[in-house]
């Protein structure tokens, strides 16, 4: 049970925390250095109006410092204006890659909330049978929280669900400019190789992609629940249907600016309760 910020009189407090005692989620303290762990999603990549890759790392719903945005960074820094954020994310990183994501935050020093958003890469293999296994994915996410609990134990870490797939293409596959810059950017083959077709081979393999993703989701949400000190999105994202101003125009799948300010606010009120 969860309770969001709310103006009510202290007696109606004290009755609601006796009444909850020992069912609600403690507030952890308020961040004073935070990590985002992931791939270009939370890297932000193509959400800029001019250039690309790193230069879009200011517009990350996590650690973003651009007020359009509204991250978890700036959110928290209204809060704590000490605040100090850091982006290990990654593009083209895959859950093989978050174990190294976690070092590089322990070694930052003090770190005290990490959002993860991983998975992405492994659904979005250049075919299907290139998917990471939903085995290795878990095992991968498990070991990572054990670098980020070893490093940083008192920690509070945010783990958001994988994006639906699906969603990107029911919103581009109309769009001639989406087709082009999928087949001629090679993107996300595993679900849009062939995006025009009606075909049962091609919509039976969009949803076996689609399913590896909710059987990811199942992963994180148990591997984080095995951490008292984790908090999983209870599949917020997975299930947010975003529109197609929230998807980037550069290669019609990474989120927009206006898609960065979606998962902030998305992942956001999943989250912690500062």
């Amino acid at each position: 049970m969860r309770f969001r910020r709310t103006a009510v009189c202290a007696a109606t407090a004290t009755a609601l925390l006796a009444a909850t005692a020992g069912t609600a989620h403690a507030t952890p303290p308020i961040p004073t250095r935070m990590a985002a762990l992931g791939d270009s999603l939370t890297r932000a990549v193509n959400s800029c109006t001019v250039g690309g890759g790193t230069l879009c790392a200011r517009n990350s719903w996590s650690a973003g410092a651009n007020p359009a945005v509204g991250s978890h960074y700036a959110r928290i820094k209204e809060l704590n204006p000490e605040v100090l954020p850091y982006n290990e994310a990654r593009a083209g990183a895959t859950s093989a890659d978050l174990a190294q994501q976690a070092r590089a935050a322990v070694a930052e020093g003090g770190i005290d909330y990490v959002t993860i958003m991983i998975g992405g890469g492994d659904a979005c293999a250049a075919s299907e049978a290139r998917m990471t296994s939903v085995g290795s994915f878990a095992s991968r996410i498990r070991a990572a929280l054990r670098i980020l609990r070893s490093g940083a134990p008192d920690a509070s870490v945010f783990v958001a669900s994988v994006p639906d797939p699906l969603r990107v293409w029911e919103l581009g596959k109309g769009n001639p400019a989406a087709v082009k810059a999928w087949k001629d950017g090679g993107v996300c083959q595993a679900v849009l190789a062939n995006p025009t077709s009606l075909a049962a081979g091609d919509a039976e393999r969009r949803e076996r992609v689609r399913e590896r993703v909710v059987d990811y989701n199942a992963a994180l949400e148990k591997v984080c629940g095995e951490d008292a000190g984790c908090r999983y999105d209870g599949d917020a994202v997975f299930d947010h249907r975003f529109s197609a101003a929230d998807v980037s125009t550069a290669d019609y799948f990474h989120p927009s600016l206006v898609g960065q300010r979606t998962l902030a606010e998305v992942t956001y009120e999943a989250g912690f309760d500062w």
